[in-house]
C-alpha cells in the first residue's frame, strides 16, 4: 500500500481520539534539533463536528485485535486497515514539520497483535524521531491498555504527555462496550504513570538532574459521552475523583457518535455536542473555579441544564446570595457570579480600591457583563431595565440557545435510550476508582 493511502486511512481513524492540549511543557529549541515546546508549540485546527485536532493526529495502527462495539476499527468491522511501519511514522512527521504543516504529534493506535508489540512500534517511531532526526517538538501519545510497565516507562521517557482513555464512566459499561478491556488495565497504567511523574517532581525538589524526564507535561483521559447511560453527575464525579487521586492535568469528553449499529448501543442520528459542551464548562468550573461538583449538579438532579451554562445555573439556585455588590464581595464570590471570569475578577479588585465602580466602569476594565448584569449591583444600583427575578433571568439567558434551535439537537440528545440496549439500572455501580476497577 501506498504511503499516502496509509495516511489517508490513519488519519482519518485518528479524529475520535480528542487532542485539543496545548503542549503543556515548555521546552525551547536546541541548536542541531528540529522544534521546540515553547507556548505556542502546538498547531491546532477544528474539524467539521467542533472539536479541536492536533495535527499530525495519525494512528500507528487500525487493525485492532479488539471488539470493542463503538469502535469503527474493531475487528469484526469491515474497514480498509492500514499500518505505517515505525521509520514510515517517522519520515511522514518530519516531513510534515519541514513543510510547516505542523508542529508537533499525536501517536495513537488499534491494539496490533497485542499491547506490548503496539507499544513497542510506538516507541520505535519515536525514538527515531527524537534520535536519529533530532526532533525535539511536542509528542502525545495515546497508552495502550495493557501494556508493560517496562514499555510504559520507555515510552514516557520519549513523549511529552501520555493518555490512557477510561473510555466509560462505569466498569459496568466498559465490560459490556469494550469486552477485551477492564478498568484494572486502565487505571493500574494511570497510577504507574502517575507515580512516575510525581518522580520527576521528588527529583526537581532535591536537585538531582535527569538525562530524561518522565511524560513532563502530564497525561489526560478521554470518556465517551451518550454511548452508556451514565448521568452527568456519574460523569463528574469520575472527573472529580481523577483529578484528585490519579492528578490528571485534563478529562476530556467526546460525545458518542454512532459510527456502528449494535443492539447494545443507543441508536442516535446526531453526537450530543451540547451534552459534551456542558460538561467542558462544568469541568472548567471545578479546575479554576473550586466549585464542588455538588454544588454544580446533585443526585436529584443528575443532568446539566442544556439551555444554560452551568455557573449560571447554580447563581439561579443559589439566588439568595445574589444581588452581588460588585464593590463589596470579596474576591472568592466576584469568581462565582456568572459571566465574571479570573482575569475579570482580578481587574474589578484591582480598581475598586481606587474608586467605587459602576456599570460603564466595568466596560472600560473590559470585564463582559451581558450575563453578569442580572446577578450584580453597582454603587446599589441593578442595571436598567432589568428585573431581579429567577424566571425573567433564566428567560433572558437561554433565549440565545432556544432561538438558536437547539430545541431539536435536545430532542434527540435527551431520548438516547429505549427499550432495547443498556438500562439506566446498569450504571449504579459506585464511582470511586476502586470499586471502579474491581
Amino acid at each position: 500500500m501506498e504511503l499516502l493511502d496509509k495516511l489517508t486511512i490513519l488519519a482519518d481513524a485518528a479524529k475520535y481520539d480528542v487532542a485539543c492540549t496545548s503542549s503543556g511543557v515548555n521546552r525551547s529549541a536546541v541548536k542541531g534539533k528540529l522544534g521546540s515546546t515553547a507556548s505556542a508549540g502546538i498547531c491546532h485546527t477544528f474539524s467539521a463536528d467542533g472539536r479541536c485536532i492536533t495535527l499530525l493526529k495519525v494512528l500507528m495502527s487500525n487493525a485492532c485485535s479488539y471488539d470493542c462495539t463503538y469502535c469503527v476499527n474493531r475487528r469484526s468491522n469491515d474497514v480498509p486497515r492500514a499500518t505505517f511501519t515505525p521509520r514510515e511514522l517517522a519520515e511522514l512527521t518530519i516531513g510534515f514539520y519541514r513543510r510547516n504543516y505542523i508542529e508537533g504529534l499525536f501517536l495513537s493506535s488499534g491494539v496490533l497483535r497485542n499491547p506490548d508489540y503496539t507499544t513497542e512500534q510506538m516507541c520505535e517511531a519515536i525514538r527515531l524521531l527524537r534520535g536519529e532526526y533530532g526532533f525535539n517538538g511536542y509528542i502525545h501519545a495515546k497508552a495502550i491498555p495493557g501494556t508493560s510497565k517496562e514499555l510504559l516507562t520507555r515510552l514516557g521517557v520519549l513523549v511529552d504527555r501520555m493518555s490512557l482513555n477510561i473510555e466509560f464512566p462505569s466498569e459496568t459499561s466498559l465490560r459490556q462496550l469494550a469486552p477485551d478491556k477492564s478498568g484494572q488495565t486502565v487505571l493500574e497504567p494511570m497510577r504507574f504513570v502517575r507515580d512516575g511523574i510525581k518522580d520527576n517532581i521528588r527529583d526537581k525538589t532535591t536537585s538531582i538532574v535527569k538525562r530524561t524526564r518522565f511524560v513532563p507535561a502530564g497525561q489526560s483521559t478521554q470518556m465517551i459521552v451518550g454511548a452508556s447511560p451514565e448521568s452527568d453527575y456519574q460523569i463528574l464525579n469520575l472527573s472529580a475523583s481523577l483529578y484528585s487521586t490519579l492528578e490528571l492535568k485534563r478529562v476530556f469528553f467526546s460525545a458518542y457518535l454512532p459510527v456502528n449499529s449494535d443492539p447494545l448501543l443507543p441508536q442516535v442520528t446526531k453526537a450530543p455536542l451540547l451534552r459534551e459542551h456542558r460538561l467542558y464548562q462544568a469541568d472548567w468550573l471545578m479546575r479554576f473555579y473550586h466549585f464542588d461538583v455538588n454544588e454544580i449538579i446533585d443526585e436529584q438532579n443528575p443532568s446539566l441544564d442544556p439551555l444554560i451554562d452551568p455557573k449560571c445555573n447554580w447563581a439561579l439556585n443559589h439566588i439568595d446570595l445574589f444581588p452581588a455588590e460588585i464593590n463589596k464581595v470579596p474576591y472568592e464570590m466576584l469568581l462565582r457570579i456568572p459571566g465574571i471570569g479570573v482575569k475579570g475578577a482580578s481587574r474589578i479588585a484591582k480598581a475598586r480600591r481606587e474608586r467605587t465602580l459602576a456599570f460603564e466602569d466595568l466596560s472600560r476594565l473590559n470585564v463582559s457583563i451581558r450575563r453578569a448584569r442580572h446577578f450584580i449591583t453597582c454603587n446599589g444600583r441593578f442595571a436598567d431595565g432589568l428585573l431581579f427575578d429567577p424566571a425573567s433571568i433564566y428567560d433572558s439567558l437561554t433565549c440565545e440557545v432556544r432561538n438558536r434551535h437547539y430545541k431539536g439537537v435536545l430532542d434527540g440528545q435527551l431520548s438516547l435510550f429505549g427499550e432495547s440496549g443498556l438500562t439506566r439500572e446498569a450504571s449504579t455501580q459506585p464511582l470511586e476508582l476502586a470499586s471502579w476497577a474491581s
